[in-house]
């Protein structure tokens, strides 16, 4: 730090430190959540097209690593979610999909059955690392019939997949954000 380093103006927050919501989430942020201490380490951009832009973090407690969704449908539509095998969803699961275009319309997953929600081509953008690459893809959403958990495939590209379960998360189950620093 240097003599004068004090006299320099401080970049103004883009959020109100006093009331901090799940909608100034950004990458160092930490947060509570299913009793556990979250920090946010990389922020991606989803765009659906007709101005439908969604969120998601990569997340870790130290003791396990997920994702926070989050998109705005007036009330925020928030789902926790981790990485699990592609094949953990039938092993001709991409086959399947690539076959006919889209997954099965009833999977199984643990002993529950999810039905296919939705799907959605649009572009993925990893924010953290500082550029407009945008990537093509291509979700899909199942869920259990009381719409509380959920399984996401995303391709990416001809035959290459990923597949996330979780839950739909209430927004007061997020709580204590605090922003990181720098």
């Amino acid at each position: 730090m240097g003599l004068f380093d004090f006299l320099k103006k401080k970049e103004t927050p883009k959020y109100d430190v006093t009331n901090l919501s799940i909608k100034d989430l950004d990458q160092g942020f930490i947060f509570d959540y299913d009793m556990k201490s979250w920090v946010v380490k990389e922020v991606y951009q989803y765009d659906w097209g007709n101005n439908n832009i969604s969120k998601e973090f990569l997340i870790d407690s130290g003791e396990e690593v997920g994702f926070l969704g989050i998109e705005d449908k007036g009330e925020p539509w928030i789902t926790f979610t981790k990485t699990i095998k592609i094949r953990d969803l039938g092993t001709d699961i991409i086959d399947r999909t690539v076959e006919a275009k889209s997954p099965p319309k009833i999977l199984v997953y643990q002993a529950k059955e999810y039905h296919l929600h939705n799907d959605s081509a649009g572009y993925f953008n990893d924010i953290t690392k500082g550029t407009d690459d945008w990537e093509e893809l291509i979700a899909w959403e199942l869920y259990d019939d009381n719409e509380e958990n959920l399984i996401g495939i995303t391709q990416w590209g001809e035959r290459e997949f990923d597949a996330v379960a979780g839950v739909v998360v209430k927004e007061f189950q997020i709580s204590n954000i605090i922003p990181g620093t720098d």
